[in-house]
């Protein structure tokens, strides 16, 4: 499912328009964003967690040159875990 779909999806389900869906959504993508790079979790209860983890420096293996081994730097990624409602519902 797209962005669009997504809005089209709400707009229907929620009863109101797909600007206003719109712009919450945005407005929720830009919150958790700014809370990651913050270090901060967010959590919908049910739904799950949105975090930032950062994955330390390590060594690796050139993809061009399998014999050699090369530097992994430090980086920061986006981690989702699943709660127990969102779970509970796949398991169905």
């Amino acid at each position: 499912m797209k962005k669009a779909e997504l809005i089209e999806s709400l707009a229907i389900k929620a009863g109101v328009g797909k600007k206003q869906v719109e712009d919450v959504l945005d407005a929720l993508e830009s919150l958790i964003i700014e809370r990651m790079k913050a270090s901060q979790d967010t959590t919908l209860t049910g739904f799950g967690t949105f975090s930032a983890r950062v994955r330390s420096a390590r060594m690796g293996v050139s993809p061009l040159e399998p014999t050699k081994r090369i530097q992994i730097p430090q980086v920061t990624v986006p981690k989702f875990k699943a709660g127990k409602t969102l779970k509970d519902a796949l398991k169905k």
